[in-house]
């Protein structure tokens, strides 16, 4: 079974910031990583094709395409791909997040 992270402010008891991370901020905090890039649809292709609608950032990380997903006010990743705790962190750190393993 393949870990679920999730990137959150949820935990955070500062009144100086948002408990959510807005989709806006999402995209203009992406927008500046020249190694991710926005789509409304995340295929996943194997046995089946499946296509999922949302807001994802894709993260090129090698031949590896990666989804950080923004879904009401968190960043849902993935951990199977072992390069991806480091960017999660950087993530996180950046947006003034935590980091809740799921």
């Amino acid at each position: 079974m393949s870990k679920r992270y999730r990137i959150t402010r949820a935990l955070q008891n500062n009144n100086s910031s948002a408990l959510t991370i807005s989709l806006e901020e999402c995209k203009q905090y992406f927008a500046s990583k020249p190694d991710f890039s926005y789509t409304s649809v995340f295929t996943v292709k194997g046995a089946t094709t499946m296509s999922i609608e949302g807001d994802f950032f894709m993260w090129s990380c090698g031949e590896a395409s990666i989804p950080f997903r923004h879904y009401e006010g968190d960043i849902y990743v993935s951990g199977t791909n072992d390069a991806v705790i480091p960017k999660l962190i950087e993530v996180a750190s950046e947006l003034i997040a935590d980091i809740v393993n799921e």
